[in-house]
């Protein structure tokens, strides 16, 4: 989900041409909440008293066959679950994930491979399935393995470029979008790599060797990965969501170029590293240069002025995970300031956790109006921004 991606969250979204927004100064977003964060924020919590509140809110709000927000989406249970797991505040013999595990279990369709449920219409099938992979194998049970397999055999297949015949030439090549046939995008597509990388897929697999040329397309840096026409017209290094409408490698960059943002430069940058790109590499080193002029855990950089909420918890899962990936502790600002992304991290969701231990969003874009959503983000991103032991 376009951020969802999956709308989580990032699977709905109908993405604008947006205006970047610099942290330098304090936007008109920063100020509200900060205001907010002075009046709700329960300031001053361990990292153990996050989770551990978050944990309370989440098993009082599990439906009776396991699922979480089901109505909003059936991927929620699934982020639930992987967030409680991973941060390690239940185990899979819990019965908060005995009872969630049993309702993915009924979205494994063992015919087509993937679990997103048995109808033919369900329009998100890779984001579902993504998300569903990894809560079952967060679970550590092997009873689960051969799910996973056939689920990422799905993934392989329905990868632009897997085997609906498309060559490199086409603008889509190597991406994923909410199923089979759609057109790729990068929420998508970084959502089905983290499936991947879960799932212990080598990463000389061709998902990532064809992921690579879609991830390079989807940046704003003029390269031999991407010499689409508008590459380089704003070439900060910044990453987007989806191509223009109708892209097929000959749209003008007055049509195609669009600015980047937070959520998915981080998402881009995390896919780079995933798919064998280091530090040395051109890519990487643009996108750090953006990421050094809009470092913030404060709004979603890049989303325009007042709107800086807008996927913000989704944007803290992207950047942890980015970060975690490329094995830093530390980035340095434009200004040369060092940032301990993880103590930054769990600092800006203390400010935000609520007194029943949830978050929300006053956004409700991408579905972040959806408070177990929320939280399942937020443990997410504190499962990756744990204190490192001393």
């Amino acid at each position: 989900m376009k951020r969802f991606c999956i709308a989580i969250t990032g699977a709905f979204a109908m993405i604008a041409v947006l205006a970047s927004s610099s942290p330098e100064s304090m936007t008109a977003q920063e100020k509200k909440d900060e205001t907010k964060q002075k009046k709700d924020g329960p300031k001053g919590k361990s990292w153990e008293q996050l989770t551990t509140a978050a944990a309370a809110y989440l098993k009082s709000t599990q439906a009776d066959d396991g699922s979480l927000s089901k109505t909003a989406h059936p991927g929620i249970t699934a982020v639930v679950l992987n967030g409680m797991l991973k941060s390690g505040v239940i185990t899979a013999d819990d019965p908060v994930a005995t009872k969630g595990l049993k309702f993915i279990e009924g979205y494994v369709n063992s015919k087509e491979g993937h679990i997103a449920g048995q109808g033919d219409d369900f329009r998100h099938k890779f984001y579902t399935t993504s998300v569903n992979i990894q809560a079952l194998k967060s679970s550590g049970l092997k009873k689960y393995d051969p799910v996973v397999e056939n689920a990422i055999s799905y993934l392989r297949k329905g990868q632009v470029g897997g085997v609906d015949g498309k060559k490199d030439d086409d603008m889509n090549y190597g991406g994923f979008g909410y199923g089979p046939n759609t057109r790729g995008d990068l929420s998508n597509t970084h959502f089905a790599l983290d499936a991947s990388v879960a799932a212990g897929v080598a990463r000389d697999d061709v998902i990532f060797k064809h992921a690579l040329v879609f991830v390079g397309r989807m940046q704003n840096f003029k390269s031999e990965a991407n010499t689409q026409p508008w590459a380089g017209k704003i070439n900060d290094g910044s990453f987007i969501y989806v191509l223009a409408a109708g892209n097929k490698g000959g749209a003008t960059d007055e049509v195609a170029a669009r600015p980047g943002y937070g959520s998915m430069t981080y998402a881009g940058l995390k896919s780079l590293v995933y798919c064998g790109v280091g530090k040395d590499d051109p890519r990487y080193k643009k996108a750090m240069e953006w990421v050094s002029k809009n470092y913030s855990v404060d709004i979603n950089p890049g989303r325009q002025e007042g709107a800086g909420g807008q996927g913000f918890y989704y944007y803290l899962v992207a950047m942890a995970r980015c970060f975690e990936a490329m094995g830093i502790d530390e980035i340095t600002d434009v200004n040369g300031k060092a940032h301990d992304w993880r103590a930054d991290i769990t600092r800006a969701l203390a400010n935000r956790q609520k007194k029943d231990g949830s978050w929300s969003n006053d956004f409700a874009t991408w579905m972040e109006g959806d408070p177990n959503l929320d939280t399942a983000y937020a443990l997410i991103a504190l499962s990756h921004a744990k204190p490192k032991a001393k």
